[in-house]
Formats: C-alpha cells, sequence, structure tokens
C-alpha cells in the first residue's frame, strides 16, 4: 500500500488560538487537494513554541509579569472538551485527511498544560492523544508530564501510526514502547533544528524499521509579535530555522531536510518497505533476543484500531 503524506514545517499565528486554527484550515485544503492522506504539524504549533520565554522563572522564585504570561498561553491552549476539536474533526471529515497536530493542551478543571500530539481521524474524528513524558529543561516549567497511558499507537487505513514529541525520542525506552506496538510511521513533532537532530531521526528509521517524519516550525524573531519583543533581547533572529524530514525505513532520505524557510515536505510512503527491512534487522523480532531482555510498560495501552 502506498500512502502520500505532508510534513508541514510552518509558524503558528503565535499565542493566537482562533487564527492558528484557520491556519491550518488553510494549509489543509491546500494540501489535501494536492492528493496528501495524512498531515503532520509540528509540536506546540497550537498556540506556538514559546521559544526563549521564561516566564519569569528561576530557582526560588516566580514573577507576576510570568504568572500573567503563562495565563495568556493557557487561554490560548487547545481543549478537545471544546469546540477546538470539533473544527479539526470537522476539518479532517471535509478534507479526508489525517491530522496528527502539535498541540499546548489543557484539561478541563485543571491549571496544567501539556505538550500533546492529537491523532485526527477523517472518520473516527479523535483517534486519540500522546502527551510528552518528559518535558526538556525549563520547559518543565510550563508543562507536565504524563505516564504510560499516553504512549499510543493507533490501527488506521493508512497504516499504524504512533511517535513521540523532541526529545522523548532520545529515550530508548520510549522508543521502544512505540517499536513494540508495530508502529510504521513514526511521527515526531520537534523544536530542535540542530545538525544532530537529522542523526537521531535516520537512527529511529533503522532502528525501528518504520518512516519517520520528523516535523520542526520555521520561525524567526521577526515572527513574534511586537509585545513579546522584548523577552527576546538575547535571541537569534533565525530562531527555529526548522529542519523536517521524511526518511524511509532503511534510514534514505526521501524529502528534506528543509531549512530556513517555510514549506512543506511530500512523500509517497510504499509501506511493503517495512517488511523488507526486516529481512535483515527487526527490533521486535529476531533480534529483540527475549531469551535475554524483558521489556514492560506501565499502564501503555493496547493498539487502538480506528
Amino acid at each position: 500500500m502506498k500512502v502520500k503524506v505532508g510534513v508541514i514545517q510552518d509558524s503558528p499565528v503565535f499565542f493566537d488560538k482562533k487564527k492558528t486554527l484557520e491556519k491550518i484550515a488553510d494549509l489543509t485544503q491546500k494540501y489535501a487537494q494536492e492528493g496528501c492522506e495524512l498531515l503532520v504539524f509540528p509540536e506546540s504549533f497550537i498556540p506556538g513554541y514559546p521559544r526563549g520565554f521564561s516566564f519569569g522563572a528561576k530557582v526560588g522564585s516566580r514573577t507576576d509579569e510570568g504568572r500573567k504570561l503563562y495565563q495568556e498561553f493557557h487561554e490560548n491552549s487547545i481543549d478537545v472538551e471544546s469546540d477546538d476539536l470539533k473544527f479539526l474533526e470537522k476539518l479532517a471529515q471535509t478534507t479526508n485527511t489525517y491530522l496528527v497536530i502539535g498541540a499546548t493542551e489543557k484539561l478541563a478543571g485543571h491549571g496544567s498544560l501539556y505538550c500533546s500530539m492529537l491523532y485526527i481521524s477523517p472518520e473516527k474524528g479523535l483517534l486519540g492523544i500522546h502527551r510528552k513524558i518528559k518535558p526538556t529543561g525549563t520547559e518543565r516549567v510550563i508543562w507536565a508530564e504524563a505516564s504510560g497511558e499516553s504512549l499510543t499507537t493507533f490501527q488506521t487505513k493508512i497504516g499504524r501510526l504512533g511517535g513521540l514529541i523532541c526529545w522523548e525520542n532520545y529515550m530508548p525506552f520510549a522508543r521502544m514502547a512505540m517499536f513494540q506496538k508495530g508502529v510504521e510511521i513514526y511521527i515526531a513533532p520537534t523544536a530542535d533544528s540542530r545538525e544532530t537532530w537529522l542523526a537521531t531521526m535516520r537512527h529511529i528509521a533503522l532502528e525501528g524499521r518504520c518512516f519517520v517524519l520528523g516535523c520542526n516550525q520555521y520561525f524567526t524573531k521577526s515572527m513574534y509579535p511586537e509585545k513579546y519583543q522584548k523577552l527576546l533581547v538575547d535571541e537569534p533572529e533565525d530562531i527555529c530555522p526548522g529542519g523536517s524530514v521524511i526518511i524511509s525505513p532503511m534510514g534514505k532520505i526521501l524529502a528534506g531536510p528543509l531549512s530556513n524557510e517555510s514549506g512543506v515536505l511530500v512523500a509517497e510512503l510504499d509501506l511493503d518497505e517495512i517488511n523488507q527491512s526486516k529481512l535483515d534487522f527487526d527490533v521486535i523480532g529476531h533480534y529483540a533476543r527475549n531469551d535475554i531482555f524483558e521489556f514492560m510498560v506501565k499502564n501503555q495501552p493496547e493498539i487502538k484500531k480506528e
């Protein structure tokens, strides 16, 4: 089976959920018309990855200004119990496109936020959510940690979908949690645009014998609204040059890496290549050595079927 996929490297309308949702709709409609069956959006695309922000936090103290900024971030985050999700579900349905969207998510009645990845089907709507199990560095100021139940995979008409967000991909056990569910299209939204990230994406493709879709934003300091510029004095203009990429199960780069511009990477994935690649390496098959190793993930759900 062949699947045409698109990896969106673009910028949100920063800290404006409504306008960012409208931009997602425009991009989805455009690339759905070009035949993409799956579209992937970067980490915290809704309402934007707050690179360079401290939220007024340092060891031992927080500022009132930082709390107000967090409140703004919270107000513009996704609530899957609201019309936010209905909008995205209808978009997937009307364009007949699977959507995987990086978003900061809030839960009804909770003040905490999660860095999440929403899986949306054109037929079934929200299939489920992966929430980041370990935010990196000072991301821990704004994002809470999820647990094993967030290590989700989904059997769909276009293949078995799963993945991890940004530096979760450096966690061997987290990757293995995806591999043991037989992930075929491994999705990796990120905010890491360094050259070393490409090596990580290729390693995962070879290790898991899966297609890897690495998706990042393209963002410059000038794109931030004026009211935030004072928070970014020490940041470079090219704050996130991108680096999105699509890689085959044999580690071949099919599209990208895309740098220093907005755009979309499009590739046709031949899912037959997954089993072909396992002739000589299968991380959960003949290379697993279950007679030596035992692997268990607490509370990881079974594969969810569309």
